[in-house]
């Protein structure tokens, strides 16, 4: 009977046991509750800096547009600046007319898509489509920071 208490304790028993299991599986779910929405906003801040991007490569087909066939004249018609729309770049190929959006996939409007100078030759502004973003921000490449809402507290 001894000798069979003995064989019961040298045997090696293999696997987990149900506890270990369930122990593994609530840590994995604690970080995928943690991780899960700071990947979302990873995400979300990818494509705005994405979006600003496309803004530069605006502005930059714009600055090349004006020296090359404006001659670097700034002032447009009306001695206040110069708009470079969209369309303006795509007909003299300074930019392609599949030109999207990263963030919606959108394709850039002609008209309401446009970089705008002041008479010095500044930029002021690049709106793509429905977005505007200002000089600073196409400069940092960087999209404006999100602001959150504070949560209300109870007290």
């Amino acid at each position: 009977m001894l000798k069979k208490m003995m064989k019961r304790l040298k045997k090696e028993e293999k696997g987990f046991t149900l506890i270990e299991l369930l122990a593994v599986i609530v840590i994995l779910a604690v970080i995928a509750v943690i991780a899960v929405p700071l990947i979302g906003k990873i995400i979300d801040n990818t494509k705005q800096d994405a979006d600003v991007a496309t803004a530069q490569q605006l502005y930059d087909a714009a600055r090349l547009y004006v020296t090359g066939e404006l001659d670097g004249d700034f002032n447009g018609s009306s001695n206040n600046g110069l708009d470079v729309t969209f369309q303006n770049l795509v007909s003299a190929g300074y930019i392609a007319a599949n030109t999207s959006l990263p963030s919606t996939k959108a394709q850039l409007d002609n008209t309401s898509s446009k970089v705008t100078f002041n008479a010095a030759g500044d930029l002021q502004s690049v709106t793509l489509n429905t977005k505007s973003y200002t000089a600073a921000q196409i400069k940092d490449g960087k999209a404006p920071a999100a602001t959150s809402t504070p949560t209300p507290t109870a007290t």
